[in-house]
C-alpha cells in the first residue's frame, strides 16, 4: 500500500527532473533584455541561469572573426557596413543597440569580437558559436579557440551550412558540431528525420540543432539518439512548446528569454 501511495509522487519528480533535464541555451545572449550578439547580453544569459550563450560569426575584411547575426551592420547598428568588406576597425566605430526596441535605454556596445565573448563563459557554461559564413574562417576560428584555452566541451559549433560544418568537424574533431536545420525556404517543407540524420552522420557530426517547427516529439527524438546524434532546438519562446520537447528528450532548447522561460518550466512541473 504504501508503494503504491508514493507512486504518483515518484512520478511527479520524475517529470519536473525531465523538466530541467534540457539546457537552456540563450539565443545571441539574453537578447529579450539585451541587445542581441553583445557583450551586454552575453553576460545577462549567464547571469540569467543560462547553460549556454550562443553566438553568429563572421570573418572580417582583414581576417578577425566578429559577432554579428546578419551580413550587414544595418539593421542593429544603423548604418550598413558588409562585415566581409570591412576592417574591424571600421566595425568598432559602429554603434550597437542604439536603435530600434532599444533607443534610449541606455545600451552602448561595440560590434564584439569572438575572443571577448569567449573570455565571458564561466566554468561550466557554453557558448554555442555559429559559423554564418563558410569554412574560410576555419583557420582563424581554430587560432581563437585554441588561444581562449577554454575546454572543448564549452564551445560547441553549429551551423546552416552542410559542407562548413562538415570541415569544421574534420579539422577540430575534439568540438562538438551540430547542423542547424530548417524548412525549405521555398516550399517551407520540413525535411524527414531520417534524411538530415543520415547526412549528419556521412558527415560524422555530433548532432542537430533543429527549428522547433520539426515534428518533435519522443520518437523523434529516439530516432535521433539512436544515431548518436544531440538534439538541440531554436528559437522557443513558448513554455508549452518548450515543456512538450524537453519531455521528449532534447538535449538542448534555444531562447531569447533564459531566465524566464526556466521559471515558466518550473511552473509547469506538477
Amino acid at each position: 500500500m504504501k508503494i503504491i501511495a508514493l507512486m504518483p509522487v515518484m512520478c511527479a519528480l520524475s517529470v519536473a527532473s525531465n523538466l530541467f533535464a534540457a539546457q537552456i541555451i540563450a539565443h545571441r545572449g539574453a537578447s529579450h533584455d539585451a541587445p542581441e550578439n553583445t557583450i551586454a547580453a552575453f553576460k545577462l544569459g549567464y547571469a540569467q541561469k543560462a547553460d549556454a550563450d550562443e553566438c553568429d560569426i563572421y570573418l572580417t575584411k582583414d581576417g578577425k572573426i566578429v559577432i554579428m547575426h546578419d551580413a550587414d551592420t544595418a539593421r542593429t547598428g544603423g548604418e550598413k557596413l558588409v562585415v566581409k568588406e570591412t576592417d574591424l576597425a571600421a566595425l568598432r566605430q559602429v554603434e550597437i543597440g542604439k536603435w530600434g526596441q532599444w533607443k534610449d535605454k541606455g545600451f552602448s556596445e561595440k560590434v564584439p569580437l569572438l575572443e571577448e565573448a569567449l573570455a565571458l563563459i564561466p566554468d561550466g557554461k557554453k557558448l554555442f558559436i555559429e559559423i554564418k559564413c563558410g569554412p574560410e574562417i576555419l583557420p582563424e576560428l581554430e587560432r581563437v579557440l585554441k588561444a581562449a584555452g577554454k575546454k572543448p566541451a564549452q564551445t560547441p559549433i553549429i551551423g546552416f551550412n552542410y559542407e562548413t560544418v562538415r570541415q569544421a568537424k574534420a579539422k577540430m574533431p575534439e568540438l562538438e558540431v551540430s547542423w542547424l536545420v530548417s524548412s525549405d525556404s521555398k516550399t517551407k517543407v520540413f525535411p524527414a528525420v531520417q534524411e538530415i540524420v543520415a547526412k549528419a552522420r556521412v558527415a560524422k557530426l555530433d548532432g542537430l540543432d533543429l527549428n522547433f517547427g520539426f515534428p518533435i516529439d519522443k520518437a523523434f527524438v529516439e530516432t535521433v539518439k539512436k544515431a548518436g546524434l544531440k538534439l538541440y532546438t531554436w528559437t522557443v519562446d513558448d513554455p508549452a512548446v518548450a515543456k512538450a520537447e524537453v519531455e521528449a528528450g532534447v538535449d538542448g532548447i534555444t531562447t531569447n528569454r533564459p531566465e524566464w522561460l526556466r521559471q515558466q518550466l518550473s511552473v509547469a512541473a506538477p
